[in-house]
């Protein structure tokens, strides 16, 4: 059972929300990836998803699922399977062939640490484990999903991770490194590169919970705003920021020749259409009780991170 603290919504205290599930998102994680042999994929799998970082997919998929009056602890499996599928993007994307990335969340990254070639597998062994966690351990029956709410969740995660999301934008964004992109380009690279699994964490959590297609539609829409404001803000403390604060080397998408939307709009204009953004999210969640507080809140936390 996952525990809640919306009891008192005019104290709901986001801080202590967040670390709160991000504790449960880590012992569970913890519990369903043991070492065994052979150890060392086992190794290089924890070793960046154990990394730390915000675990805001998975938190996501747990609020909305308590958002609609269900046991969060049924979207469990799949928060952290979202974990995994956002740790293997970032393995994969810290790569040479990639961003040439040598720290991630403070730490060296994994291929410096493994090897590039350990690197790859762990990556690949942890989305395929992402998909057999949905499918074998989301709890079925009475107070549980039903089978066709699980299919439709695998469906959609593998649509936001392939060629129609974020491989998809990876792809676009690589193609673009050096040469001058439009709104509508950037736009696309960054809907499929990182709106993407932040669309599916919302409407898996809202699927599992055994929503209508109506509010999927609109917490599909709060999602892909919080998405793309999510980028913009990364884009912006990419410039702003510190290595020391971000955890990760700063200045690498200017040096990349990398589209970014302060290189299009600049960064006052970047910083307000990220408000703009968040606040149309927030708009999709009005009539919604007190449960929506967590997303709401997520929404603002996103645009005044500064990591």
């Amino acid at each position: 059972m996952v525990t809640t603290n919306l009891d008192s919504p005019s104290t709901f205290d986001l801080k202590s929300y967040l670390a709160d599930r991000r504790s449960q998102v880590e012992a569970a994680i913890d519990r369903i990836l043991p070492v065994v042999y052979p150890e060392t994929i086992y190794e290089s799998m924890r070793y960046s998803l154990m990394a730390g970082g915000k675990r805001l997919r998975p938190i996501l998929c747990l609020a909305t699922c308590e958002l609609l009056g269900a046991d969060p602890a049924i979207a469990m499996p799949t928060a952290c399977a979202l974990e995994m599928v956002h740790t293997m993007s970032l393995i994969h994307d810290d790569l040479p062939a990639m961003d040439n990335d040598d720290y991630r969340r403070g730490q060296l990254t994994n291929h410096k640490v493994y090897g590039e070639d350990v690197a790859v597998l762990a990556g690949d062994a942890l989305l395929a484990y992402a998909f057999e966690l949905i499918a074998t351990q989301t709890p079925q029956g009475q107070g549980g999903a039903q089978p066709q709410q699980i299919l439709k969740v695998v469906a959609q995660l593998g649509r936001a991770v392939g060629a129609d999301g974020l491989v998809g934008g990876q792809i676009v964004d690589l193609a673009s490194e050096g040469t001058a992109v439009d709104e509508q380009t950037l736009t696309y690279i960054h809907m499929h590169k990182t709106a993407a699994l932040l669309e599916v964490s919302v409407t898996a959590g809202a699927i599992l919970a055994g929503a209508d297609s109506f509010v999927v539609e609109r917490l599909s829409r709060y999602a892909q705003r919080i998405g793309l404001a999510f980028q913009i803000v990364d884009d912006v403390l990419d410039i702003t920021s510190t290595a020391e604060t971000l955890g990760k080397t700063v200045g690498k998408d200017v040096a990349a020749q990398k589209a970014t939307y302060p290189s299009l709009w600049g960064l006052e204009a970047s910083q307000r259409k990220a408000q703009q953004l968040v606040s149309e999210a927030n708009a999709e969640l009005a009539g919604f009780d007190h449960r929506a507080l967590p997303l709401m809140a997520i929404a603002r936390y996103i645009t005044a991170r500064t990591h």
